[in-house]
């Protein structure tokens, strides 16, 4: 695509900004939602698919980065998008389950409970924050502004990759105590 036909970065930034308030004001939301709103449907395994997601997330992004790192571009394109389509799965799936049931409660205690609520926290903070992240860096690699796309991802890979891993590592602290 020339420089000329380059689609207007503040044309999309709305979507983007919109999506990225949208989602995390939506998970927030179910918070405050008791559980049970799909009826009897049952999303007890939901958890253990969201660990899967995010596991194959996590390897997608590492493949995705040695792609790059040695110019297979079209491997890297297709690591990245599964990688960009299991995470808007996951997503569904957690907003899924949280509007079915209550969260779980750790159980844990002592430095165990610490650990758990640190990495819990900065994976929600680091979550919120990556969405915009991950919007633009796709935005930019599929408009072919290759340079944006450049600086933006050295921010996204590795907030996307501590967010699918943290993700699993909370997925198996909390699993004992679901129900």
């Amino acid at each position: 695509m020339s420089s000329n036909s380059q689609p207007n970065t503040k044309n999309y930034t709305n979507w983007i900004l919109g999506i990225s308030i949208s989602i995390p004001l939506a998970v927030t939301a179910l918070i405050y939602i008791p559980g049970g709103g799909l009826g009897n449907f049952d999303v007890s395994y939901f958890p253990h698919i969201n660990a899967v997601l995010n596991s194959s997330t996590a390897f997608l992004l590492i493949l995705g980065f040695v792609f790059i790192k040695s110019k297979n571009i079209a491997y890297h394109r297709i690591c990245m998008a599964t990688a960009f389509i299991l995470s808007s799965c996951f997503l569904v799936l957690y907003v899924l389950y949280h509007f079915q049931t209550e969260s779980t409660k750790f159980g844990g205690e002592g430095s165990i409970r610490f650990i758990y609520f640190l990495l819990l926290i900065s994976h929600i903070l680091l979550a919120v924050a990556v969405v915009p992240l991950v919007l633009y860096s796709l935005f930019f690699a599929f408009t072919d502004q290759i340079e944006k796309h450049k600086k933006i991802v050295k921010w996204t890979f590795p907030v996307w990759l501590y967010v699918a891993i943290t993700g699993v590592i909370v997925y198996f602290m909390i699993k004992p105590y679901y129900i």
